[in-house]
């Protein structure tokens, strides 16, 4: 497995003075599927903007040994245009590169297909629910094509069984399209249940105090939720978590 993504010594620091991010050292590797747990304020949102391009860091580097990947980028909140049908919306990316428009919803119809909306390209966002419009979302993120996926809790908002719903499937997504994610999340049993490797970062100026891989590709399937062996990861990432807290403390 070849490395996609390494952060060496990289910090971040605001113009107001608020340091985010110190000498954070991480590697992700291609195929991954990469959780940023930590307290709320310790810069996982602000890894994954500097990860995207989208702010510069104050000091260290970031770097793409193969070259830089076609990225997508899922936020918090939806964030879609109201007066468009879910089908512009997940089209709105390949809008915004030139694609002619005939390819372009082509490729958004399946993009929605694969996230789970068929038959809801019409639709507009005030017609959908919550997990419906992180669907759309997703779909949007995903219709490029990205060989890097960054989602910045994506799940947060939505209740708990639409939350586990939209793990699998998204789960399901990850394995088929090869993608490498880097995916933050407050919830330590999500942390377990998706990923491949979980990278534990201290309160504010944030570090990754640890790094633990969870030694098996995470599949789809609800009764695993409640296996000893997810229990036992959920509890190697607590146990970090809570160490970096009380260390900061």
């Amino acid at each position: 497995m070849g490395v996609l993504v390494t952060l060496s010594h990289l910090s971040k620091t605001f113009d107001s003075g608020l340091q985010a991010l110190a000498n954070v050292d991480l590697q992700i590797g291609d195929g991954e599927f990469v959780s940023l747990v930590g307290p709320s304020g310790c810069g996982k949102s602000t890894a994954l903007r500097l990860i995207a391009g989208l702010t510069k860091p104050t000091a260290g580097t970031i770097s793409f040994p193969a070259g830089k990947p076609e990225m997508g980028f899922v936020f918090q909140e939806p964030t879609l245009m109201p007066w468009a049908t879910a089908l512009s919306n997940a089209r709105l990316p390949l809008d915004l590169k030139g694609v002619a428009r005939g390819e372009a919803n082509g490729r958004a119809r399946a993009a929605l297909e694969e996230t789970g909306l068929r038959g809801f390209e019409a639709a507009y966002p005030r017609e959908l629910s919550g997990g419906m419009k992180m669907r759309v979302s997703i779909a949007r993120a995903f219709v490029g094509r990205p060989k890097l996926l960054l989602m910045d809790e994506p799940f947060a908002a939505l209740d708990e069984m639409t939350r586990a719903e939209l793990n699998d499937d998204f789960l399901k997504l990850w394995k088929a399209a090869g993608l490498t994610v880097v995916f933050v999340t407050h919830s330590v049993a999500e942390a377990a249940y998706l990923s491949t490797r979980v990278a534990v970062m201290s309160p504010r100026p944030g570090r990754i105090v640890a790094d633990i891989a969870l030694g098996r590709a995470p599949t789809p399937d609800p009764s695993r939720r409640f296996s000893p062996e997810l229990a036992a990861d959920a509890r190697r990432i607590s146990d970090a978590l809570h160490g970096a807290m009380k260390a900061a403390a």
